[in-house]
């Protein structure tokens, strides 16, 4: 079994959104952005690889805005 983690040097307590070694400019899933939002930039996979996480917490706020602005619409109206 191996392990990518590293127990020794400066990355031990820097986030992991700070390393060297992350990401090199590569796409982040929707997933692994809210991985790293809730356990802010200590862990990219927190919520594990399944791209159904990232599009729930996605839907999530997408609907909430928009039942906020629905709802000061409707209630301004009236």
């Amino acid at each position: 079994m191996e392990t990518k983690f590293d127990f020794s040097g400066d990355n031990l307590f820097k986030p992991i959104a700070f390393r060297e070694d992350f990401n090199q400019f590569a796409r982040l899933s929707e997933t692994q952005a809210w991985s790293l939002f809730f356990t802010a930039s200590r862990e990219d996979s927190a919520l594990g690889f399944s791209r159904a996480a990232g599009r729930f917490w996605t839907g999530l706020v997408v609907a909430t805005v928009v039942e906020a602005i629905l709802g000061v619409t409707i209630f301004q109206v009236f």
